[in-house]
């Protein structure tokens, strides 16, 4: 009798691993799911942003507007980072990444439509 009790509970136990595998795999494939949904939406917006060609004065308007608390008004730094030269230390992605994630604290995310982002990376461009 003790030899299928113990294959029982060998049993229960291979049940119990096998259903805890399962869930874990299911979360994982959750989290893949959604990592690769908005990976897929951020390219979409840059490739959006990237193929317009923004203007540098409206760019310069919405940096007045948005950025001069932390930049200064002749974006040459405050609380934030001087950003003249900014595109030759980052390229437009990676500038894009920045302003609508907020990456580096205390920079807050920003939801800025792809017009828009093409004006402020041409202000930005012209800050060289």
């Amino acid at each position: 009798m003790s030899t299928s009790s113990s294959s029982a509970a060998e049993s229960d136990f291979k049940r119990e691993i096998l259903k805890k595998c399962f869930i874990i795999f299911g979360i994982l494939l959750v989290c893949l799911s959604i990592f690769f949904l908005n990976h897929h939406q951020d390219n979409k917006y840059i490739i959006e942003t990237l193929e317009l060609n923004g203007s540098a004065e409206e760019g310069d308007a919405l940096f007045k507007v948005n950025c001069v608390g932390c930049h200064g008004i002749t974006a040459r730094g405050l609380v934030g980072p001087d950003l003249h030269s900014i595109t030759q230390r980052l390229n437009d992605k990676e500038i894009i990444k920045q302003v609508t994630g907020g990456l580096t604290p205390p920079m807050p995310s920003f939801e800025i439509d792809p017009a828009n982002m093409s004006n402020l990376l041409k202000y930005l461009h012209s800050l060289e």
